[in-house]
């Protein structure tokens, strides 16, 4: 396993679309930094979930992991949720925090603000894509079928795992 860098993430980027909108100033260092859909402010004690702006694809040789920008660690932002992104997932990312801030004020977060990095891992063996409830999480039926022939082209079973899916996101 290691940690893919910015010209890696540029190729995936064009054969993938592992991040969209994709925007080159926000490669940082080995990762991306995704930003924030809309704006959250949380009282101390809150927990909420905050959703990425952009929709990640987490290509089939790959898995992703999350940090949040220390900025926000700094003034008592906690994250209560394992950061892993699975090897073929599509959705929007939902990072789960709550306010533990020292002095108990609340702390906004604003749309397009930039939040949290993203690193793409190499994996290796054969590919098993996510086929989880969240799959296409927080994208919309126009999104979905921008993803479908990424999909299908990426992984050569994608008509019995779509069935799959869909079933997922009916039952959910």
């Amino acid at each position: 396993m290691c940690v893919l860098g910015r010209d890696r993430l540029i190729e995936l980027e064009k054969k993938y679309k592992i991040v969209n909108p994709f925007n080159e100033s926000q490669l940082d260092g080995d990762g991306y930094i995704l930003t924030v859909g809309e704006d959250t402010t949380l009282q101390y004690l809150e927990h909420q979930n905050v959703i990425s702006n952009e929709i990640v694809f987490t290509p089939p040789d790959c898995v992703a992991y999350l940090t949040a920008k220390s900025r926000y660690g700094r003034m008592g932002l906690s994250f209560l949720n394992a950061a892993k992104v699975h090897s073929g997932f599509v959705g929007r990312l939902a990072l789960e925090i709550v306010n533990l801030s020292n002095d108990r004020r609340p702390i906004t977060i604003k749309a397009g603000d930039h939040f949290m990095h993203i690193e793409f891992i190499k994996r290796e063996g054969k590919p098993s894509p996510y086929m989880g409830e969240y799959q296409f999480q927080y994208m919309s039926d126009c999104e979905i079928k921008m993803y479908l022939p990424i999909l299908q082209q990426t992984f050569a079973d994608f008509e019995s795992l779509s069935k799959v899916w869909l079933r997922n996101k009916l039952n959910h």
